[in-house]
């Protein structure tokens, strides 16, 4: 049997991976027309899984984008209930510790300096 270089080899590997291409592609109809779905771990092994990443059109990101962003919009209306109204004297009051902290904040740092 004679030697085969380098570049025969991967001619014959790159028509067997064509091959293979065809030949997942009819399987894969088959199944469609069947209904069955292909167990997860075939599903790493194709060719097509092992050639690359899936690339997506723009138009179908930008389909995935806006189902996101309806998704998310209508996740943070239903979170975003009625506000809770505080009273004029609470307000006050809260102000007032404020204040009464930030005073005691600055006495500390001058004493400090």
């Amino acid at each position: 049997m004679p030697k085969l270089n380098r570049s025969t080899l991967e001619m014959a590997l790159i028509g067997y991976l064509a091959e293979a291409a065809k030949i997942e592609a009819a399987m894969a109809g088959i199944r469609k027309e069947l209904g069955v779905r292909r167990p997860r771990a075939a599903a790493a092994t194709t060719v097509a899984a092992t050639t690359g990443k899936r690339v997506l059109s723009p138009a179908a990101r930008k389909r995935i984008a806006q189902a996101q962003k309806k998704r998310w919009a209508a996740f943070h209306a239903k979170k975003a209930g009625p506000r809770r109204v505080m009273s004029p004297a609470t307000k006050a009051k809260l102000a007032a510790n404020l204040a009464k902290a930030r005073a005691a904040k600055a006495a500390k740092a001058g004493k400090a300096a």
